[in-house]
């Protein structure tokens, strides 16, 4: 991703403007969408898998109350997969919305645990994925069971390729959050270009495009092609932009806005949100330029590799539209205002902190009278 030219300090130890200072502000949102030629498609076994995933997910008991459950199942793990995965096999789909409801649960265990704690979900989490038919120690946190159970069944379906990959970019999105859970205890802020090489990791995407793969036998060296990478990084970008632009007004009601590129760039361009706004989408609009050259430019590597690498990138470009679509649909940044919001393109800012002091581990219910 383009940016300006990054400072030598990667770290930045404030927060620089606060949302308390801009009460009453009107955030616009940018419609980086519009011009994005993947249309929106839902997978035909939605209405099967999410009941199947949401009665497993129940029985796992990752959450302590009814409430803090129906705010995650307001979440819509299952739509995000079923968007994100129009063609896949009921299979296949049902493990990716398991996988999809182990991502959110550690994202939401990870924000308000320390740095020692998400050190050691990590180690639990990739202990079951190396070894998904040993049993789980007793007492252990849920997070291990629950990978078991669904890398033991996805597993049965998966190319090793597929396979390999995943278990790889779990990695790397776990120790990302382990340093997002540093970052987080020394109240630190990365400059845009520390911002964008965390982020690129803790938003997990490297995992969900491996799930593209389960289908699939595409051989590393046509995965490191400079041309499907190019296409890798570019999608993600446009996601984390997509995604930041949509959830910085919930995180910082929560007082945990820090890592946000919308907090980065307010700060290190000294701008105010809206600012920070307009500067991110035009980095969007920088990044499907690259991704829609790059598509162009694929090589020819023979059949099978060539139909497989066209679902492959076809599954690239509709993440990006899946996310969009599902930003504004799901309950989780504006309770049940996403339409209304994506129609008007703008909201207000909540009070800063407002929903800091939920006693309870997992998702909060937006109250929409704020927005």
């Amino acid at each position: 991703m383009a940016a300006r030219e990054p400072s030598d300090q990667h770290v930045c130890p404030c927060d620089g403007p606060t949302a308390g200072e801009l009460a009453g502000t009107t955030i616009f949102i940018p419609d980086t969408a519009s011009t994005w030629p993947w249309p929106r498609r839902l997978n035909q076994h939605y209405p099967e898998v999410k009941v199947e995933s949401a009665a497993w997910f129940a029985s796992c008991k990752a959450f302590n109350s009814a409430r803090v459950l129906d705010a995650f199942e307001r979440i819509h793990c299952d739509l995000m997969s079923c968007l994100g995965f129009p063609i896949a096999s009921k299979v296949h789909l049902r493990n990716i919305c398991d996988i999809m409801r182990i991502l959110f649960v550690i994202d939401e265990y990870s924000d308000v645990s320390k740095p020692s704690d998400v050190r050691e979900q990590k180690n639990t989490v990739m202990d079951a994925l190396h070894n998904p038919h040993k049993p789980r120690p007793e007492g252990e946190w849920v997070g291990g069971e629950m990978t078991r159970q669904t890398w033991e069944r996805t597993i049965r379906d998966a190319s090793a390729q597929s396979q390999k990959r995943f278990i790889a970019a779990f990695d790397l999105f776990l120790e990302a959050t382990m340093r997002q859970a540093i970052d987080r205890s020394k109240h630190h802020i990365h400059d845009i270009q520390g911002y964008i090489d965390v982020r690129r990791d803790t938003i997990a995407m490297k995992i969900l495009f491996a799930l593209l793969e389960l289908g699939l036998d595409i051989p590393d060296e046509v995965m490191s092609h400079p041309t499907i990478e190019t296409m890798v990084l570019a999608s993600t970008d446009m996601i984390i932009i997509d995604n930041d632009i949509i959830s910085y007004n919930l995180e910082q009601a929560r007082g945990d806005a820090s890592h946000n590129f919308i907090t980065t760039v307010m700060r290190e361009l000294d701008t105010d949100v809206n600012g920070a706004m307009l500067w991110v989408a035009d980095l969007h609009m920088k990044a499907q330029k690259r991704f829609l050259e790059a598509m162009a430019a694929i090589p020819k590597w023979g059949e099978p590799i060539d139909s497989q690498m066209r679902e492959y990138c076809d599954g690239l470009g509709n993440s990006v539209r899946s996310n969009y679509e599902w930003n504004f649909e799901t309950e989780r940044y504006f309770g049940t205002k996403g339409p209304e919001i994506r129609s008007k393109k703008c909201m207000s800012l909540m009070p800063k902190d407002c929903l800091k002091d939920s006693k309870e581990t997992g998702p909060v219910h937006v109250d929409c009278a704020l927005l």
